[in-house]
């Protein structure tokens, strides 16, 4: 909700000359939310501050809830998604957002414009160490396309079959980001970042054996790797990872564009 009262007195400042549109245009940045019933505050300014919109968590929330938040973001945002939506929950979804897409691997639903295409340059190259780690490689895949970034995609390249990564290294070179995903021991980042020039972002995900601790195993073996240019997120993160793979191509964007005048 835009408090009236503030957003009129920062106008007639800058009317008056002793605000610059620049200064207010940072104002506005924390202006905006809009409350949803009694259970949610929609931050629709958050793309103006961080470059992405607000994005749904599905878990614990119903999907009367899910679909009122949707409802209220297409509002104001050519692209709406929800993560961490099961099949089940998407069921009842579709009945009140009539064109919601599903993206069932991934587990997100998303309103999404009939002519999406890739905004920014520079190409996101994922990869998984083995087709059990797939749900949180594609919530990485499908997140960053939605955002706007160019997407490739690598599976099953874990570390028994290291031929099989090695074989794409053309890929791994090619890449200007890459997101790695890897559950058991987790090594896999560290084989990518040794081959790679660029940044690489590592997802532990909670695919092993008992040992594994749910993934805590792959996220120190992550973060204690000896290769260097690796980032960690948490456990089973895709979405985080691709939204960090995006800043850090928007930022090299803003960079150049900045450079060159």
């Amino acid at each position: 909700m835009t408090h009236p009262d503030s957003l009129r007195t920062l106008l007639q400042s800058v009317a008056l000359g002793e605000v610059s549109p620049e200064m207010a245009l940072d104002e506005l940045k924390y202006f905006d939310f809009e409350p949803i019933a009694e259970f949610a505050n929609i931050d629709h300014h958050r793309s103006l501050r961080t470059g992405f919109p607000e994005v749904i968590w599905g878990l614990g929330k119903t999907p009367e809830q899910i679909a009122q938040i949707m409802l209220a973001m297409r509002q104001r945002n050519p692209v709406v998604m929800a993560t961490r939506i099961e099949p089940e929950v998407y069921a009842q979804l579709r009945w009140q957002v009539s064109d919601l897409q599903y993206y069932q691997l991934a587990r997100i639903c998303a309103i999404v414009p009939v002519d999406l295409q890739p905004r920014y340059p520079g190409t996101i190259t994922l990869l998984s160490a083995g087709t059990a780690d797939l749900a949180v490689a594609e919530e990485a895949a499908v997140t960053a396309e939605l955002s706007g970034f160019q997407v490739k995609r690598l599976w099953d390249v874990g570390v028994a079959g290291i031929h099989r990564l090695l074989n794409n290294r053309q890929v791994i070179a090619d890449a200007d980001v890459l997101i790695v995903v890897a559950g058991m021991e987790g090594a896999l980042p560290s084989v990518v970042a040794g081959l790679a020039n660029c940044p690489v972002i590592a997802v532990p995900t909670s695919i092993g054996y008992g040992a594994s601790f749910n993934g805590l195993a792959p996220l120190l073996t992550m973060l204690n790797s000896c290769a260097a240019g690796i980032g960690v997120v948490n456990i089973d993160n895709g979405f985080g990872a691709a939204v960090l793979a995006g800043q850090i191509l928007r930022t090299a964007q803003r960079l150049n564009v900045d450079r060159n005048g």
